[in-house]
């Protein structure tokens, strides 16, 4: 019965904005995927309540004992997560493919990329284990093979978009339009590059061993997290509410410092690609993809500020919100020059403010979660084993 309905397919007609129809196919990799979403959604949650009962207990019972009960409990994490990126990967890929939503040309690069970035980040991390000389060698194979990835990746967008990807995507862009959407990635990518280069300075520190072994976790969990969305807040266009997915990478840049977190937060954009495209114009791919993303590397900003050295909650929460404003007007900028056609109100750039309003949903859950994990005076003396400019200066 159950595998039945699984398989089952039927056909859905889109209207697109010249009256043309599509019929996608929608088969049983749509069934499956939901039921998958949901049942690990569940069990995300459960696992979370779970671990922080027993980390209390570990805790107040034997405080000594906590750094390994994190560690065992980082590392259930980091199981779930691969579990959960593979299986619901796999079924993307697929239903992306049946639905037809983006042609060959973008699909199967977005795919190597994806690819290469995981196993880059796991064969970095298996060379670490090996010693500093192996990992140096697996560090710059691994930046080697996601760079040319990327190139072949943002070639095919081009030739993609020089063959009407507007169409494609039922969405058509004015020459206005067009150089909004150029101006407003250059300024954000000014902006970010400044604020990071410059609140960062002092940390010296290129990507060693423990830093990139501790940005593939983050960035598996909240790339595994990002599939776990809350039912009923997802947006047509893309967007939605999940459960605290962005978490881990601003726990990340909170630990290493902003730069570390604003290239740990451009992998995990170049990731959600592969996880929900939509790609209309080069700009706009990179404004809701690694620029928006890479703006949770802010949240470490204030990490280092004496006047909060007792208010960890503070810090993480300042850069926090920070952050999620700068992805906000990322997601608006691309939605006031991409997705104009979509407006449902008389001034595109409200529609974009509501419509990208998710965006603080999303970061509130991060926020709660935060608050309560940096409250933890044991945590917080863990987390700041890691501060870059600390280490430097020692």
């Amino acid at each position: 019965m159950l595998l039945g309905s699984l398989l089952a397919s039927y056909t859905e007609v889109i209207e697109t904005a010249d009256g043309k129809g599509y019929v996608y196919p929608e088969v049983w990799t749509e069934y499956a995927k939901n039921t998958l979403a949901g049942i690990f959604f569940y069990t995300a949650i459960a696992l979370a309540v779970l671990l922080i009962a027993v980390g209390i207990v570990v805790r107040m019972k034997k405080e000594a004992s906590f750094p390994s009960f994190l560690k065992v409990a980082i590392a259930l994490a980091c199981g779930f997560s691969l579990t959960v990126i593979l299986t619901m990967l796999s079924l993307e890929f697929a239903e992306m493919r049946e639905k037809g939503y983006i042609f060959d040309l973008v699909f199967q690069p977005s795919v190597v990329l994806g690819a290469v970035v995981v196993l880059g980040i796991a064969a970095t991390y298996v060379c670490y284990l090996f010693g500093e000389k192996a990992f140096k060698i697996g560090k710059y194979t691994s930046l080697a093979a996601i760079g040319t990835a990327l190139i072949a990746l943002l070639v095919c967008i081009g030739v993609y978009y020089a063959n009407g990807s507007e169409e494609n995507n039922g969405a058509t862009i004015t020459v206005g339009e067009n150089v909004g959407l150029y101006l407003g990635a250059l300024a954000l990518i000014g902006i970010l590059l400044f604020v990071a280069l410059f609140f960062g300075r002092k940390d010296k520190r290129g990507f060693d061993s423990k830093s990139i072994a501790y940005a593939a976790v983050c960035i598996a969990m909240s790339f595994a997290l990002s599939y776990l969305k809350i039912p009923g807040l997802t947006l047509p266009q893309g967007g939605s509410v999940t459960i605290a997915s962005l978490l881990p990478l601003a726990v990340y840049s909170y630990m290493f410092g902003v730069k570390k977190g604003v290239f740990a937060g451009f992998i995990y954009g170049i990731l959600q690609i592969v996880q929900d495209p939509w790609l209309i114009h080069p700009a706009q791919i990179l404004l809701d993809y690694p620029i928006a993303f890479a703006g949770i590397g802010l949240a470490g900003l204030f990490a280092h500020w004496k006047a909060l050295d007792k208010l960890p909650q503070v810090q993480f929460a300042l850069g926090t919100v920070l952050g999620s404003v700068f992805r906000f007007a990322a997601h608006v900028l691309s939605g006031v020059f991409a997705f104009s056609e979509y407006s449902t109100l008389n001034s595109v750039w409200a529609y974009s403010l509501a419509y990208n309003s998710f965006v603080f949903v999303d970061i509130a859950l991060v926020l709660v979660v935060g608050i309560l994990v940096f409250s933890s005076k044991t945590f917080v003396r863990e987390a700041r084993k890691f501060d870059p400019v600390k280490e430097k200066a020692e």
